[in-house]
């Protein structure tokens, strides 16, 4: 009887897990769906902003601003989002080894004596890139989490910018997932700085720049104010599409970890049956036994 306590005691505590994750699913799927709504109203604005370099693409004229120079690099930043919290499967370990690999990368095109800076979104990411920090490598802990609201979000941004500006990074990548389904999520190294004129050019639309417009004062200073405005629209798709990423992986992790509570609380209920059956048999069989004799 000992047998069949043991197994009741696993039974509930196999059923109580199940019960856990399959409530935790619940919660990510929400904060996924609200992820995803922010991606949608995201784009108003990200539309506007590329309106305004439409327009001004169309003017075919040279534009400058020291956002767009290309300088040897010396010093990368690195900008990658990962999670604050577990529990979301392979989602940071994916990312760390795609962090590795660009490291790799970098030293290979610009040499070993490059100097990287690793700016981590998220505590599980922070915790690992500083054991890989060495005198070429440093990691920055950042006034920024998976919680942060626009106004971090633009204050780290700004802060960014001024740190390229000012010489202190000669290029700055972004690292992310990139949300496609809840069940689909692709790692994305991103530019930010200095912001590519080609890719802008690549996102031209001309339909939006079909009517002539008066830019005043001049077509270059409405561009050099318009691409702090890009960077915004970019780092702010770049974090909602890691929010919705994480979420995305944590509702699959925990529909994972519901179907195996599942399948062993099938068996642990399949083998508690045979051995409740088999103790039953063996009462009525001393029972009979006893009679028998009498």
């Amino acid at each position: 009887m000992s047998t069949l306590r043991e197994l009741k005691s696993r039974i509930g505590s196999v059923a109580s897990t199940q019960k856990t994750t399959s409530a935790m699913k619940m919660i990510s799927s929400a904060k996924m769906r609200k992820a995803t709504s922010g991606l949608q109203r995201l784009t108003p604005y990200r539309d506007m902003v590329q309106s305004v370099i439409s327009h001004l693409l169309v003017t075919d004229q040279e534009f400058s601003s020291p956002l767009i120079a290309h300088r040897e690099v010396k010093h990368l930043a690195i900008v990658v989002f990962g999670s604050d919290d577990g529990l979301c499967g392979a989602f940071n370990i994916n990312i760390f080894k795609q962090l590795l690999e660009a490291i790799n990368e970098a030293r290979s095109s610009w040499g070993k004596d490059i100097h990287i800076t690793i700016l981590p979104v998220g505590k599980k990411l922070t915790k690992a890139s500083k054991k890989i920090a060495d005198d070429s490598i440093v990691v920055e802990e950042v006034a920024l989490n998976t919680r942060s609201d626009n106004d971090e979000l633009h204050t780290f941004t700004t802060t960014l910018r001024e740190r390229f500006l000012a010489g202190e990074f000669d290029k700055v990548e972004v690292q992310y997932m990139h949300f496609v389904s809840t069940s689909r999520q692709r790692f994305v190294r991103e530019q930010l700085l200095p912001v590519q004129y080609e890719s802008l050019a690549e996102q031209f639309d001309a339909r939006k720049a079909a009517e002539p417009c008066l830019f005043e004062p001049d077509a270059n200073a409405i561009f050099n104010s318009v691409l702090p405005l890009h960077l915004r629209a970019m780092m702010q798709e770049v974090f909602t599409e890691s929010a919705a990423s994480e979420q995305a992986a944590r509702v699959m992790a925990m529909q994972t970890a519901s179907d195996n509570a599942k399948e062993l609380l099938d068996a642990l209920n399949l083998e508690y049956n045979k051995l409740r059956q088999q103790s039953i048999t063996t009462e009525l069989l001393d029972i009979i036994g006893g009679q028998v004799q009498r």
